[in-house]
């Protein structure tokens, strides 16, 4: 059965729930009517819970908040189950009806009396519940953790600048392994044998100077040591 004079909002009275802690819930009575409407609020469990108002009168096409408060629990029930529920008794009173004039014979139900009641059941809620993360703020995310994918792969690739055997091998194109090796060895067998050649050709040239700065006897053996190392450093650049 719908009630016709008050509108009480939400069905389900949600308390948040935390250990050890007392937490407060509302509901909200709106009079459909133009008429003055009385209430009263009971609950199957008053010990536990406090209602602030229990009882009041709602102006024509008014409201009125109510207020209930939840003693700190002391343990979580299974499943959050709660059993506990609430009444509220509605009855229309004379236009100047004040709290003062409520009493609970105007409840009671008598023939001709239309007195209406809403039943509502407890339902537990987290007290904290964890807040959503917003969307933009995940695309974020991903999108960081791609780019941080990206630098990774990055970091696993090593440079290695190209060599001279290997630039001329793209010059005279792709050879075997032991082909290209086998040529390696040779060109730096030749390589020896020239810098050998040209070592002994120094080396005669220093005696020769030797034998000419005892000659003469103006040279120094200081001078001697500068010509061959410079003799060398020209030798090595000129060889092809």
């Amino acid at each position: 059965m719908s009630n016709t004079l008050l509108r009480i909002y939400p069905s389900e009275l949600k308390m948040p729930f935390e250990l050890k802690k007392q937490n407060s819930g509302c509901m909200e009575l709106v009079n459909k009517t133009d008429q003055h409407v009385a209430f009263k609020v009971k609950t199957t469990n008053p010990r536990k819970y406090s209602v602030r108002p229990t009882t009041g009168v709602v102006p024509p096409r008014g409201s009125c908040v109510i207020t209930v408060s939840m003693q700190a629990p002391k343990e979580i029930p299974a499943d959050y189950h709660c059993k506990d529920k609430f009444l509220v008794q509605s009855v229309v009173v004379k236009e100047r009806t004040s709290l003062k004039d409520i009493h609970p014979d105007m409840f009671s139900k008598e023939p001709g009396k239309i007195v209406e009641e809403f039943k509502m059941r407890v339902i537990y809620i987290p007290a904290n519940p964890p807040s959503p993360v917003p969307e933009e703020e995940e695309e974020e995310e991903e999108e960081e953790d791609e780019e941080i994918a990206s630098i990774d792969s990055d970091m696993d690739y090593e440079y290695k600048p190209p060599s001279i055997f290997d630039a001329a091998s793209r010059q005279q194109g792709y050879t075997s392994g032991s082909q290209a090796s086998y040529d390696e060895v040779e060109n730096s067998k030749a390589g020896l044998s020239k810098y050998l050649d040209e070592n002994k050709k120094l080396q005669q040239e220093l005696e020769l100077r030797e034998k000419m700065a005892s000659s003469v006897g103006g040279f120094s053996g200081l001078f001697v040591l500068l010509v061959f190392t410079l003799s060398i450093s020209v030798g090595y650049f000129m060889s092809p």
